[in-house]
């Protein structure tokens, strides 16, 4: 039950700081939001015995994607605060239905956790598998979680860098 608890709060802090992430207007708090975030998903995907999906979410995606990030904002220009004012209720009205999504997969996602059925294959070391062949043979989840986590960088930057039409 303390497991579950743990796993619930967890989830529940990653929801908020992906929101603070994706709602806030400034680069450098996106980037700490990302960070962040990819460093909760990795204590996650600790605590559900996967730790080289843990170990390779938190090296990459929350080390060095951003340091990317932080070099490649730091090339980019400051813009008014004017334009920064208008650019965030822009934001606000864009992105209004992220946090029904978020909410709805949370729960989905506890719903799911609470299925006795949802048990992840533990590594015996006295199997004698690679870490390759573990990834492919035992592991589907981690690489689903880490293919999402891709996409979700992918989209990420393109929110980001995308210029308005107007």
């Amino acid at each position: 039950m303390v497991n579950m608890t743990i796993n619930l709060i967890l989830l529940f802090a990653l929801i908020l700081v992906a929101l603070w992430t994706v709602m806030t207007i400034r680069l450098i708090r996106s980037i700490v939001g990302l960070a962040l975030t990819s460093a909760i998903l990795s204590v996650i995907m600790y605590r559900l015995h996967s730790p080289l999906a843990a170990v390779f979410e938190l090296s990459v995606c929350s080390g060095l994607i951003s340091v990317i990030f932080v070099t490649t904002v730091s090339f980019t220009q400051r813009i008014s605060k004017e334009k920064l004012r208008i650019r965030r209720k822009e934001r606000l009205l864009k992105f209004w239905y992220l946090p029904v999504i978020l909410i709805a997969t949370a729960v989905m996602l506890c719903q799911h956790l609470l299925t006795p059925q949802f048990t992840l294959p533990l590594l015996v070391p006295a199997q004698g598998l690679g870490v390759r062949d573990l990834l492919w043979s035992c592991r589907h989840l981690d690489l689903l979680g880490q293919v999402v986590m891709l996409l979700a960088g992918a989209f990420g930057v393109v929110i980001l860098f995308k210029e308005s039409r107007k």
